[in-house]
């Protein structure tokens, strides 16, 4: 009899063992699950910021890469020396750079005026030109990754 006694406390102590592992069990799946979660929103937190980084130090080489692509705009067409030739070249490792990262131009001239991507500067009439297209360009626009980085400044057609 004292086997038949002990039995059912046996059953009942590991029924009670059972659902304390599982109790545990889902406790350490939940932890875990947390861990996961925070270690993406970590990876996603560092990417951010270094995009972040990036965008800044871009926006401060933007102007000089601007200068450099005017500078070569006003470079006389019939002197085509080794010098312009170079600068052409520096001018051609400063897209890859760019591209690298991300970054291309908006473009404007012929284009219809989007105030996601356009800064209107002024407005002109332009004959044989419909209401709204980019007729000039002030100053380049980039995007980065698809997003605006810094939108280009125009003259529209009215």
């Amino acid at each position: 009899m004292s086997d038949e006694q002990t039995q059912p406390n046996n059953t009942e102590e590991i029924e009670k063992l059972q659902a304390q592992c599982e109790e545990y069990l889902n406790g350490w799946k939940r932890a875990k699950a947390d861990y996961v979660n925070f270690k993406k929103e970590m990876e996603e937190k560092q990417k951010s910021f270094f995009n972040l980084a990036n965008s800044a130090l871009i926006m401060e080489i933007l102007p000089v890469y601007d200068n450099l692509k005017k500078a070569i705009l006003v470079a006389p067409a019939e002197q085509s020396n080794g010098w312009i030739e170079g600068v052409k070249a520096i001018r051609k490792q400063f897209e890859d750079f760019l591209k690298q990262y991300g970054i291309e131009e908006i473009k404007t001239v012929g284009e219809k005026f989007n105030p996601e991507f356009h800064e209107a500067v002024s407005k002109e009439k332009k004959e044989g030109v419909e209401s709204d297209i980019i007729i000039s360009e002030i100053s380049s626009g980039y995007l980065m990754k698809g997003k605006v980085l810094a939108p280009a400044k125009v003259v529209v057609s009215e």
